[in-house]
């Protein structure tokens, strides 16, 4: 939750009551949404929060059903012509394609960028992407991506984000780790730096349909510690009755401790902090040793190590462990296995590359094919939220300046018929309006159709926003 409305783009902010009327929704859900970070908020002075119209609007169910010959028109601009949006751009470098440690020495690039409301940056272990609304980033020149990275552009940004949080481009197909790590993104940044309207909107219609996509049809309870459990027993056999170290209590840890558990392992746990370690060897009926020290390395099936930093092995249990036979899955990204252990181990040290490398199951085609429609229809939805941002300026601008003109010259009337009673003068402030109104009827309409956005882009030059 932000502490402060400040925004480098006009932002509208609603009361509680004004959102829930917008969204249909009961203040408890509102609320809810709200402490879990779904939903953009600051909270004022005397305790009340407000709600970002653009967050709130984010939250409407996208039409089901809207593809077609007319959405796919909206979606993507016409040959030739400038781009009837703010462009959105995004870099992405994952893990199929661009190694980890070049995604690490991009990922300290864009540490280093200058904070700014026209950024945003995912780093998971499988992936470094930069999120950038151009119209508010200036004339900087955006970092440059690794080999192997994509550059990605206006509706394919989206489709790309919506695909991600979906689960469509995950090593595991459909799960629900990565839509975690997405929301969480999201509201640490929020709470870093003030984000622009056009990503924040982006990321809520990702969310939004990732969210969608396991309430219609379902999550997976399989993680990246399965596919790592899996390439032990590949290489070991069935991890029943054997004994499996799993090194790192954080989150992947956890989740390969009871993985290997279910299927009967015996676990041995390993962390940085002792007390950690115990406590979830506990959990699982397995036991934890310590973290460094010589001598401590017990015979193993195998090893999934999940840290943040390297894992310290004394020289000693990195040789027993390289002369085990065991196999080494290293989830960590950067690897957390030393280089001299990796190269011992040889073809039994696997890298969280080479899990999302993996070949997961497949989804039966009709599911596919329709996480892939609300993919494509979320996608349509943020294009033609982004373009009625655009028509909406061109329209205000028109209003604005033929008010400003009105004004102008009713001042220039009065001033010349300074006898006019009040009645008259309203009489003939209110023709002005009519006028006006009737006049600028037509321009709207055209406006408000502007599919190919052309009009819209022709009114900001005149009218100069």
């Amino acid at each position: 939750m932000t502490n402060t409305p400040h925004t480098s783009v006009r932002e509208e902010w609603l009361t509680l009551h004004e959102a829930c009327s917008l969204v249909g929704v009961s203040p408890a859900t509102l609320r809810r949404w709200s402490d879990n970070g779904d939903v953009s908020t600051f909270t004022t002075p005397g305790g009340h929060r407000r709600f970002a119209r653009s967050a709130i609007l984010g939250l409407l169910p996208v039409p089901w059903g809207a593809s077609g010959a007319s959405s796919r028109a909206a979606a993507d601009p016409p040959a030739g012509t400038d781009a009837p949006v703010p462009a959105v751009v995004a870099l992405v470098a994952q893990a199929r394609h661009v190694p980890a440690a070049a995604r690490e020495a991009f990922a300290t690039e864009l540490a280093a960028l200058e904070q700014s409301d026209a950024t945003i940056v995912v780093h998971t272990c499988h992936r470094v992407e930069l999120y950038v609304a151009l119209e508010g980033f200036g004339e900087r020149p955006l970092p440059e991506p690794p080999p192997g990275a994509q550059r990605l552009e206006g509706i394919d940004v989206a489709r790309h984000l919506v695909s991600v949080a979906c689960g469509l481009d995950s090593a595991v197909l459909c799960e629900n780790h990565v839509l975690h790590q997405l929301r969480e993104t999201l509201t640490r940044r929020r709470t870093e730096h003030p984000l622009d309207p056009a990503l924040d909107r982006l990321f809520q219609v990702a969310l939004q349909a990732g969210r969608r996509a396991r309430s219609r049809f379902g999550g997976t309870r399989r993680s990246l510690a399965d596919v790592a459990l899996e390439r032990v027993q590949e290489h070991a056999g069935a991890p029943e009755g054997q004994r499996i170290l799993v090194v790192g209590a954080g989150v992947m840890g956890r989740l390969a401790v009871l993985a290997a558990a279910r299927q009967g392992a015996e676990v041995i746990v390993t962390n940085r902090t002792g007390e950690r370690a115990v406590a979830l060897a506990r959990e699982v009926g397995g036991r934890a040793i310590p973290f460094e020290g010589e001598g401590g390395m017990p015979r193993l099936a195998g090893a999934i190590v999940a840290l943040g930093g390297q894992w310290p092995l004394a020289e000693g249990d990195a040789r027993a462990l390289a002369e085990s036979g065991a196999i080494v899955v290293d989830m960590s990204s950067p690897a957390a296995v030393p280089d001299a252990l990796q190269a011992a181990l040889g073809d039994r040290f696997v890298s969280a590359d080479d899990l999302a490398r993996a070949k997961d199951v497949e989804l039966k085609d009709p599911l596919r094919r329709q996480l892939e429609k609300l993919v494509a229809e979320s996608a349509d939805s943020y294009f033609r939220w982004l373009r009625s941002r655009n028509v909406v300026s061109a329209i205000q601008a028109i209003g604005d300046a033929a008010d400003e003109q009105r004004r102008g010259e009713l001042d220039w009337l009065f001033r010349r018929l300074p006898g006019l009673a009040e009645k008259e003068r309203s009489l003939i402030e209110q023709m002005t309006h009519r006028l006006v109104a009737d006049i600028l009827h037509a321009p709207r309409s055209a406006l408000n159709s502007d599919d190919g956005g052309q009009l819209a882009r022709v009114a900001r030059e005149l009218f100069g926003t």
